[in-house]
């Protein structure tokens, strides 16, 4: 199943959404303006909006409400974007220059900080308590995430489980709130909001281990920058760790990431991403997203036989198999 073909089906109420997130950060501050757009005009999946679009459908679906919140949860995404390229020194994202890289560290950090302010603004007009409070708590969570992954960068000893708690608050739990806002928003009773909260969270716990991924098999066409970018950063994703587990791989990996981390990661990491590429961690990891694909369809189950739910499974193998 292709994305675009799901989105196919919603293009009227994403087009409002898109025109909207673009009215959202344009201000009369040219500089400002330029740099705000500047990542939003490359273009994205939309996940976020998408599935609260979608979880609002179990609702009273109302795009005016929706977008009050699908907007939000698109540039605070974004707003993360823009500081993880300053904290990564990348330079580039989807193709195109960071934000960072076409201006500078300062620009780039306040545009990430204007991007989120404007997300609050917008969320404030619906006066609904709870929807604050689930909000909130993700962005401290997501916040805890970014540190914990500084934290770690080249730490080889990690375990597992501090992975997979660092990608649910990175990642998996915008995803999973983009569900239960959307159903909060739409005023859907508690248990149809619990089971697309975990809808939401075992797609974004798949997504991310799926784009962990795709950054060591993947190539820089389809994944918009070059390959092998996350262990030149020094975060030791998933399949890294699964691979340091072969005694036969451990030694010769761990003198690698030794040598990327000397370099500062400006060096050549070819020689790990084929020593990681050779390990059983790809197939591990794999299967590990493909739980978390079932975990979230399982979720779905129970829920009305309502197109959207048909599309949210569809969103779900659409993860499962992405290659860019």
């Amino acid at each position: 199943m292709k994305l675009l073909d799901i989105y196919a089906r919603m293009k009227s109420d994403l087009n409002k959404i898109e025109k909207q997130l673009e009215l959202s950060v344009t201000t009369d501050h040219a500089l400002l303006s330029e740099a705000s757009l500047h990542l939003l005009k490359a273009g994205g999946k939309r996940i976020r909006p998408v599935i609260v679009l979608l979880a609002g459908k179990f609702g009273q679906y109302d795009l005016d409400v929706l977008q009050k919140v699908a907007v939000p949860l698109e540039l605070i995404h974004m707003a993360t974007l823009v500081h993880d390229d300053v904290i990564d020194d990348a330079d580039t994202r989807r193709g195109q220059l960071t934000v960072k890289s076409k201006w500078d560290n300062r620009i780039a950090m306040y545009t990430g900080d204007y991007i989120y302010a404007k997300a609050l603004t917008i969320v404030t007009e619906l006066n609904n308590p709870a929807l604050h409070q689930v909000l909130s708590k993700a962005i401290v969570e997501m916040c805890i995430g970014e540190m914990e992954q500084i934290r770690d960068f080249f730490n080889t000893e990690q375990t597992v489980r501090n992975y997979l708690l660092r990608i649910r608050r990175k990642t998996a739990l915008l995803i999973a709130i983009s569900c239960r806002l959307g159903a909060i928003a739409a005023g859907t009773d508690d248990r149809t909001s619990n089971r697309l909260y975990r809808f939401g969270y075992n797609v974004g716990m798949a997504f991310q281990i799926r784009d962990d991924l795709l950054d060591l098999l993947g190539t820089a066409k389809q994944i918009g920058k070059p390959p092998g970018s996350d262990i030149r950063q020094g975060n030791i994703t998933l399949p890294v760790l699964l691979a340091l587990r072969e005694p036969a791989i451990r030694t010769p990996l761990l003198g690698e990431i030794a040598r990327i981390r000397e370099a500062g990661g400006q060096t050549d990491c070819s020689a790990a991403i084929e020593l990681i590429r050779g390990s059983r961690g790809i197939g591990e990891a794999e299967r590990m997203s493909a739980r978390y694909i079932d975990k979230a369809v399982s979720a779905l189950e129970e829920l009305p036989d309502i197109p959207a739910k048909k599309s949210m499974k569809d969103i779900a193998a659409f993860v499962g198999e992405r290659n860019y």
